[in-house]
């Protein structure tokens, strides 16, 4: 979340005087809340019941609509706090409303009201595959754990990941999938990853983009003379597709480069890239190159939606977005924003049903 606001301006911090283990991070410009902080049962209370942070039976979606809704319209709010140390439900903390609110956590588009407040929506889907793949190395290589306690970890949460989580992506505007290479024959290993983003075709605040020519269906290998490419090599793929019954663009890289410099000649042949200049895309690559999966189709998507042409009306002075996100970093940029609006924002940096709440 602290990188989120770096894309906004400003260092992110806790209130000034608030709770230490406050979830919210605060910038000039830029509030994130966690909608963690809207568990209505803490961990012992869901323990008693049986339920996970997952089921909306433990969540308080009133009072995330009330809040949301009044930050939107520019009045201060209450907020609780969830205590991710103690598990509990600390008293509550004064929230103004920012000219930017980042809202990060696992049931933003369940509620029909709360969706309701957003003009745009982003969820990051990463398959079964990968997250097993990321879980085992994260567990076991790092943790210590055996494998059998990360399977039962898993299928634990999977159910309510399923009936709860899973559903919201069908009302993103865009959609993120990170998936098992094709590159690798039974690759088991999630380090090398194709990810398509899927973008809504007709979304009033959002042109999505696109690769050499609007509306046509590419499949382009770019290894070459321009671009170097070890094994497996990189390839992307680009056109209209359905997705939940609405058309969609997609636009897909599977691979990894291996000099980000090179990147430019890839990104000298994408469209409605809203970039201050020529090269934009590369440099945040560059720039960021330290970041988790900078060098795969991660990083080059988010930094190409980051850059991506969004171009609200004049009059849009209650602009509202959602960045639904799962496990990974990305931001959008605010330039061609009226400084009147206000964006609401859903980021997540958890796995929702890996996630031990």
């Amino acid at each position: 979340m602290r990188r989120l606001t770096s894309v906004f301006g400003g260092a992110a911090e806790p209130p000034k005087g608030g709770n230490p283990d406050s979830n919210t991070l605060i910038s000039d410009t830029t509030t994130v809340i966690c909608l963690d902080d809207y568990h209505s049962l803490d961990r012992t209370g869901r323990k008693e019941k049986g339920v996970t942070a997952l089921d909306p039976r433990a969540n308080d979606f009133d009072l995330m609509y009330e809040q949301v809704k009044a930050l939107k319209d520019g009045t201060a709010v209450d907020k609780p706090i969830y205590n991710h140390v103690s598990g509990l439900l600390d008293p509550p903390e004064v929230i103004k409303p920012p000219k930017i609110l980042v809202i990060e956590g696992l049931h933003p588009m369940y509620d029909e009201r709360v969706r309701d407040l957003l003009d745009f929506s982003i969820y990051l889907d990463i398959s079964n595959e990968v997250k097993f793949a990321w879980k085992i190395q994260r567990d076991m290589a790092e943790r210590g754990h055996s494998l059998e306690s990360i399977k039962a970890s898993i299928e634990a949460r999977k159910p309510d990941f399923d009936a709860y989580i899973d559903p919201q992506k069908q009302f993103a505007d865009a959609v993120i999938e990170v998936l098992p290479t094709q590159l690798i024959p039974d690759d088991n290993e999630g380090k090398v990853l194709r990810v398509r983003l899927i973008m809504k075709e007709g979304v009033k605040f959002f042109n999505p983009v696109y690769l050499f020519d609007e509306g046509s269906t590419i499949s382009w290998i770019p290894c070459g003379r321009k671009l170097t490419c070890s094994y497996p090599g990189i390839k992307f793929s680009y056109g209209p597709d359905t997705y939940y019954g609405q058309e969609v663009s997609v636009l897909e890289m599977d691979g990894q480069f291996d000099r980000l410099d090179e990147l430019i000649y890839v990104e000298s042949h994408l469209s409605n890239l809203s970039t201050k200049f020529y090269g934009e895309v590369t440099q945040q690559m560059l720039k960021h190159a330290d970041f988790p999966g900078s060098n795969k189709g991660r990083g080059f998507s988010r930094r190409s939606y980051q850059v991506a042409e969004v171009d609200p009306s004049p009059d849009s002075a209650d602009f509202t977005t959602d960045l639904f996100f799962r496990c990974d970093l990305f931001g959008t940029t605010t330039r061609n924003f009226d400084p009147r609006i206000r964006v609401h924002r859903d980021f997540s940096e958890k796995m929702p049903f890996l996630d031990m709440g």
